[in-house]
């Protein structure tokens, strides 16, 4: 089964620059390593189960060339030139070869599950499972099973879950839509769980159905007024847009942004009646990134 939304990768078009970003965010980030003939790089900020990536192309020639070869995503290019941001959403499951059977038995082309993995920079070897869906479910995620234990994964990077803005956790990722009722059915039978309600979303300002996997919660949106939601319907059309992020203080995350030059970020009030703060995608590596959490 889907047990939780594994990482958010957010497609940046200068490497150092996007750390630099999410640096003053308060995100602890760390060079990921590149990826040997695929022509990207990336950096990560670990969480205490999860993480955030940043992604960049590193060579042109090689990443084009891997994409024809369709051994690295396409689109990649035109992604980053349209502005970048948050491109996939990765869901991680405890048995993928199972899942993929599920997801074929409902109906979804989905490829096998196949071995993958790298080396950190320091020399870790990590190793997974991934899967991608077919060309008739273009949907912007895929699908992972670790085989290296999340202790060790922690160990990629110092401090792991230790930020200065006091994130933990990723809470929710979001992507938007034109018609939430709809993809939500066309979600929910990806996932093989029950479609949720609607419910209204006072931040995005967007009506959204939240898929709770694990501890985390993937929300299909819909603006119904200007707004976050909005704004990247326009900017970008349809795809994920946010990932809403909890941390132990808000205080904390505020006073470390102002003390890096960051000004105050909008604030607004949730449906939970707990406030958020939101970065915008100028400030964010082309994403909207938010925080929640008491202050």
């Amino acid at each position: 089964m889907f047990v939780r939304i594994d990482h958010v990768m957010i497609c940046v078009p200068d490497l150092p620059h996007g750390i630099e970003q999410f640096t003053r965010l308060g995100f602890n980030m760390h060079p990921g390593g590149i990826h040997p003939g695929k022509g990207t790089h990336n950096a990560i900020a670990f969480n205490r189960d999860e993480y955030v990536e940043l992604l960049a192309i590193r060579d042109p020639a090689e990443y084009r060339a891997a994409a024809a070869s369709r051994s690295a995503h396409g689109g990649l290019e035109e992604f980053i030139a349209a502005g970048g941001g948050l491109r996939y959403i990765i869901l991680q499951s405890d048995d993928l070869a199972k899942d993929v059977a599920g997801m074929r038995g409902r109906g979804i082309e989905v490829s096998d599950a196949a071995d993958a993995g790298r080396r950190t920079p320091a020399g870790l070897e990590l190793r997974w499972k991934f899967a991608v869906l077919g060309p008739s479910n273009p949907l912007p995620v895929f699908f992972i099973q670790h085989l290296t234990p999340v202790e060790t994964r922690r160990k990629q990077v110092p401090g792991a879950g230790e930020h200065p803005n006091k994130v933990f956790t990723l809470e929710r990722a979001y992507i938007v839509t034109r018609n939430a009722e709809a993809d939500a059915a066309t979600y929910a039978r990806v996932l093989g769980i029950p479609q949720p309600p609607l419910q209204r979303g006072t931040v995005i300002m967007s009506d959204m159905a939240v898929f709770q996997l694990g501890n985390t919660g993937l929300g299909i949106a819909q603006p119904y007024a200007p707004g976050p939601g909005a704004d990247a319907l326009e900017r970008r059309g349809p795809g994920p847009f946010q990932a809403l992020y909890r941390t132990t203080s808000m205080g904390a995350a505020a006073r470390w942004m102002q003390e890096h030059g960051m000004p105050p970020l909008p604030r607004g009030v949730r449906n939970t009646g707990e406030q958020a703060m939101l970065a915008s995608p100028a400030e964010a590596g082309g994403a909207y990134i938010g925080f929640v959490g008491p202050e």
